[in-house]
């Protein structure tokens, strides 16, 4: 299974289409709420949701939203990056309720090898992420800079730090289990 992209492989006008989706439960989103000191009651009280808000009940939290499509786009793009430069922009365009499942898409918008070092390169992308009837929920946009190939290649190659398993008295190694 890929993890990521070097910078060669992105094409601008791709869209990748992540998977698989995630069903946000109320449970995720009081503890997203909780560890992140979100006590907003639109989240937490169901009560305060039903009485006085114009959905009637919770609203999933807007960062929880983000964080997870933010997540399912790292294996497509950027499980191989040096780093998450800038989100430039995020929206969220409707609200996620408990219950209701993401998906996510993401579109490469442009691309540009770094002017500082001649290894890596710069990749701009917009992922969206819509529930199960296509409503779209959240969109932003963000910068990654990736690795070019030969900057994997010196440092391990497709999956660089990955040890390789050492036979002992408890495990031979694979030229005796082929025995």
């Amino acid at each position: 299974m890929q993890f990521g992209r070097s910078y060669e492989e992105f094409e601008v006008g791709a869209t990748y289409k992540h998977w698989p989706g995630k069903t946000v439960t109320e449970f995720d989103d009081h503890l997203f709420c909780l560890l992140t000191m979100n006590h907003h009651p639109l989240h937490m009280d169901a009560h305060y949701a039903e009485e006085t808000t114009q959905f009637g009940k919770n609203v999933v939290v807007g960062n929880y939203v983000y964080s997870i499509l933010l997540g399912m786009s790292v294996p497509d793009i950027s499980g191989k990056a040096i780093a998450n430069l800038e989100v430039e922009s995020l929206r969220h365009v409707a609200p996620t309720f408990h219950g209701d499942t993401l998906y996510g898409e993401t579109t490469v918008l442009d691309k540009w090898e770094s002017s500082s070092k001649d290894d890596r390169g710069v990749v701009y992308v917009e992922s969206i992420a819509y529930n199960q009837d296509g409503k779209v929920v959240c969109i932003f946009r963000r910068k990654v800079m990736v690795p070019k190939a030969n900057y994997l290649e010196a440092r391990g190659g497709e999956q660089p730090g990955r040890p390789v398993p050492q036979p002992d008295k408890n495990w031979p190694g694979p030229e005796a289990a082929e025995k």
